[in-house]
């Protein structure tokens, strides 16, 4: 029987940048409702439209599987829901069948409130429905379930997704991240964009965002940035030794026991007549 696990995160580029840390681990997407687990089921909302609202997506978890694991990664939408949605969906899935749940969130840029202060406050809430995270963010505890939060980009600096973004883009895109940070530069001199133009790309994360945007619509041109994540080689081979990735990856696998998986056995050698 396989473990399963759950994982709540801000947006829908978190859910994919979660995805691409485990398939290294031999997880993959569940494509059909009828290759997931009766357990898992209970996630997948039946109700059209979402609480009567008809520009609202249906928050229909990423489930992911192999052979010893079963995930449910999902998008809060917004860093506000974060601990609602992990008590809704307990109220479909009591915590005592699952192996491991988390929460990934930002610490985000503004220097007033530390990455410290973003991880009390969920652990906080997280405690008023019975939850009791660890005494220190990016590590899990021992119990049924496992129970962790890691505040991006490393439990410490204030910041967000977008730093490990960042990070990854300087190592397998250096070229066009030079060209996206200059074109981001040039936006926030530009005398014909006015105050309400520029109004998101002056929030706190709000250049690095516009640059991650700007390598995005190379790489994917007309789709949504999680799209590139998932094709592009944002978050593959080397980047995944970086020190911030590894970080995020590591606390993944420890969060849900994940083992890495074993080299396939040599074929014998061929018998001859």
């Amino acid at each position: 029987m396989p473990k399963f696990g759950f994982l709540v995160v801000e947006g829908p580029h978190d859910v994919e940048f979660a995805y691409r840390l485990l398939t290294p681990f031999g997880l993959k997407r569940v494509a059909n409702e009828r290759q997931l687990d009766p357990l898992f089921r209970l996630l997948i909302p039946r109700d059209y439209p979402p609480g009567g609202d008809l520009q609202k997506r249906m928050p229909t978890p990423l489930f992911v599987s192999s052979g010893t694991h079963t995930l449910a990664i999902q998008s809060a939408i917004g860093d506000t829901r974060l601990v609602q949605t992990v008590e809704e969906n307990l109220a479909q899935v009591s915590s005592t069948n699952l192996a491991g749940l988390g929460i990934v969130l930002d610490a985000d840029k503004d220097k007033a409130v530390s990455a410290g202060a973003r991880y009390d406050a969920i652990r906080t809430r997280m405690a008023a429905i019975d939850l009791q995270l660890p005494d220190a963010a990016g590590t899990v505890t021992a119990g049924s379930p496992r129970l962790g939060a890691f505040v991006l980009p490393n439990n410490a600096a204030c910041g967000t997704f977008e730093d490990l973004l960042l990070d990854c883009a300087t190592t397998v895109y250096p070229s066009l991240l030079d060209s996206a940070t200059k074109h981001a530069d040039g936006a926030a001199t530009d005398q014909t964009l006015t105050a309400d133009d520029l109004q998101d790309f002056h929030k706190p994360a709000g250049r690095n965002k516009a640059v991650i945007g700007a390598m995005a619509s190379v790489l994917r041109p007309g789709k949504a940035i999680q799209v590139s994540i998932q094709d592009n080689r944002w978050l593959r081979g080397e980047t995944l030794l970086l020190p911030r990735i590894k970080a995020v990856q590591d606390f993944l696998v420890a969060l849900f026991e994940i083992e890495s998986p074993t080299a396939p056995p040599l074929a014998a050698p061929p018998v001859n007549p």
